[in-house]
């Protein structure tokens, strides 16, 4: 069943245009999420801004954005100010250039997104681009603004839709020869080569999703199985404290990892 799109807007290429939606091609959803509360109370903790010499909550209308240019003084920018340098690019995609998949590393991949028709007016214009892009070899490159920031995207083909990668900013990845470039290069020995290529060859297998299962989530869901059945069943003539039905999952996670190790 087709997820909801969290972006709808146009895919563009040269005099060829259509509708598309857009969809993030992973989710957080399933992970569980906590909430941060008053022990005493068990209320929830609300976070608010406040001014961090007086103290005082500040008002949402009164929240401006501010960068430091110096120690101690700051430009304020106000909302028109920035939506004046904002882009326009916040409903088309417009595909300015194509370069060679291989061209690009997967360290300036970002976050992946499944891009789709949106009606079925547009489906023969996104397969044309689609299907000629992958004919070529080649992925789209364009401009967008998303998560309330600016990208460069990559336009990748994929089956019958279009995967759509947010790619890093310049500034954010690392040059790898900074790191590696003191590594020695020796090559190793033959004998332990051989050793390892067949070490390798008996541990290899097909890809499968369960090797990245999070085992983590599995342990925190026992956990909150048995504090919610044990949340279920006081003793007799006994009352339960508020503060108990706080759940310690640091605390607990701890001895049940060592029970774990003691079992093993």
């Amino acid at each position: 069943m087709a997820r909801q799109a969290f972006w709808k807007g146009y895919l563009k290429l040269s005099l060829v245009t259509c509708s598309v939606a857009m969809t993030p091609a992973v989710s957080g959803s399933e992970q569980i999420r906590f909430h941060t509360l008053n022990r005493k109370t068990e209320n929830r903790v609300q976070s608010r801004y406040v001014d961090a010499e007086t103290g005082k909550p500040v008002a949402e209308d009164d929240e401006a954005k501010g960068y430091e240019a110096a120690e101690g003084k700051l430009v304020v920018l106000s909302d028109k100010e920035l939506d004046a340098v904002a882009l326009e690019s916040t409903r088309t995609i417009d595909i300015d250039m194509f370069v060679p998949r291989q061209s690009i590393g997967w360290i300036w991949y970002d976050r992946p997104h499944f891009l789709t028709p949106n009606d079925k007016v547009g489906e023969e214009a996104f397969a044309v681009i689609r299907d000629a892009m992958q004919s070529a070899k080649v992925v789209g490159i364009a401009r967008l603004v998303l998560y309330r920031r600016e990208h460069a995207v990559m336009l990748e083909p994929r089956g019958k839709g279009i995967v759509l990668w947010t790619l890093r900013y310049g500034d954010e990845v690392r040059d790898a020869d900074d790191y590696f470039a003191e590594i020695g290069k020796e090559k190793p020995a033959a004998k332990p080569m051989s050793a390892m290529r067949k070490v390798i060859a008996k541990g290899t297998y097909p890809w499968n999703d369960k090797f990245a299962h999070d085992q983590l989530q599995d342990r925190l869901r026992r956990l909150i199985s048995r504090r919610r059945k044990s949340m279920a069943r006081p003793g007799k003539g006994e009352k339960r404290k508020s503060s108990d039905n706080v759940i310690s999952i640091t605390d607990a996670l701890r001895a049940s990892l060592a029970s774990e190790r003691r079992k093993s």
